[in-house]
């Protein structure tokens, strides 16, 4: 029999009294420590960009407002904002086995196959709800690459893009072939759809695309829109070159003027009673004419000056800028083909097309010096892009400084005095 305490016997009943619990006899054992982390073991990391799908990838880059996605083996995955090329963060290199799970994502066995035996490939995904992009894979020194260019699933307007009116115009021409030039990445794609949407509801004809891929896709409203990606709906570029004329089309949607061929098929839609939408890599308007007659022999180009000029309707050159308010703005000049401007072309008088350009602005002609001065007087872009751009520097200076009036050059165009108040949100 164990003796008790008179002392722990006496406290029990006095907290008994009080209505104060008992102590426990046993407190349970606090919780053992975590083992401690080794010295030498490295702490978990969050995965990198190139550990994301394809599709994430995409996602990112739509929310940082970003234009094209670059991934390469052996390289992390890059992205263009605003025309610059960056890293996103927390990006990997690109392994092999990663590049070949990124080709099985967004590529059919066919088109892999494709890819294997040509060593480029191009062609389009599609997110719907959300965009598409334009896909074009190639190789390397270090391996494999793909570049996707994103697009909107809205096709924008000309309004909405701000670009110059007369397009609207341009494009209710019966026949005849209109250009839009400008370097790779200058948005001439994106002028197109926009002088597409404004013809899709302004006017009711067949209009029929040959595209490399399919970039924005067009719903039939008052017209009919028939588009064909090379490689899915044809499978040479140039077998539906010469199948398009048979399909009863009002437009025809050409994309680039690569070679003869296209060429020679473009005038003749033209001279047929079609009017043909095409581009060019070219920098200036004038200097567009020049670039399709060297495709040409010199014993041919007299000829073949002749049939361009009758056929050309108009050239729009473009540079897209970075804007003040952290977006890009497209920047052009236009040559229209006027009765005047056809004559000093057929005779070479290239220095008498260029001063038209500038003088005839009531037509809604301008040279890019013209367009780049407004908008700096308007405050939309930098000086410094400006002069990036400018195919003469000490002109657009000049023009400036005179607030868009240049007595060098007897250019009579104004601009509004209150636009220099204009201040970017």
């Amino acid at each position: 029999m164990t003796n008790s305490n008179p002392l722990d016997e006496k406290a029990k009943r006095e907290m008994s009294m009080k209505g104060m619990p008992s102590r426990p006899q046993a407190e349970s054992a606090p919780p053992p420590p975590p083992p401690p982390v080794p010295i030498g073991t490295p702490k978990a990391k969050p995965s990198g960009m190139a550990t994301l799908t394809i599709e994430q990838m995409v996602k990112e880059a739509h929310t940082r407002q970003a234009s094209d996605i670059h991934i390469r083996v052996g390289e992390p995955p890059r992205i263009r904002v605003r025309g610059q090329i960056m890293r996103a963060s927390e990006q990997t290199p690109v392994s092999p086995e990663l590049f070949e799970k990124y080709l099985a994502e967004i590529l059919t066995p066919a088109q892999r196959k494709q890819f294997e035996s040509e060593k480029e490939l191009d062609t389009a995904i599609y997110y719907p709800g959300f965009l598409r992009c334009r896909v074009n894979c190639f190789e390397t020194l270090t391996g494999g690459a793909v570049v996707l260019r994103l697009i909107s699933l809205d096709v924008p307007s000309i309004d909405g893009l701000g670009l110059p009116p007369v397009l609207k115009h341009l494009v209710s021409y019966p026949q005849g072939l209109i250009l839009v030039t400008g370097p790779t990445g200058s948005g001439k794609s994106t002028s197109i759809a926009a002088m597409i949407r404004e013809l899709n509801e302004s006017d009711s004809r067949h209009i029929v695309t040959i595209e490399d891929p399919i970039e924005y896709v067009h719903a039939s409203n008052k017209c009919l829109i028939s588009q064909r990606e090379v490689g899915l709906h044809t499978h040479e570029f140039h077998q539906a070159l010469r199948a398009v004329l048979r399909e009863d089309p009002d437009v025809i949607l050409i994309g680039e003027m690569r070679d003869r061929v296209t060429v020679d098929t473009a005038l003749k839609a033209a001279q047929t009673g079609h009017l043909v939408l095409g581009t060019l890599h070219t920098k200036s308007a004038i200097g567009t004419v020049n670039r399709l007659l060297n495709i040409y022999n010199p014993d041919e180009q007299a000829a073949m000056k002749i049939q361009i000029l009758e056929s050309l309707i108009s050239i729009v050159s473009q540079q897209l800028l970075p804007t003040t308010d952290g977006r890009r703005t497209a920047v052009h000049e236009i040559l229209l083909n006027t009765p005047a401007m056809q004559d000093y072309l057929l005779k070479g008088h290239e220095t008498d097309a260029f001063q038209l350009m500038e003088t005839d602005t009531n037509e809604g002609m301008q040279v890019m010096n013209q367009a780049l001065c407004e908008l700096i007087l308007l405050g939309r872009i930098s000086p410094d892009d400006a002069v990036k751009a400018s195919p003469d520097a000490g002109d657009l200076r000049r023009r400036v400084r005179n607030e868009g009036y240049d007595p060098g050059r007897s250019s009579n165009r104004e601009f509004d005095p209150t636009a220099r108040e204009y201040n970017p949100v």
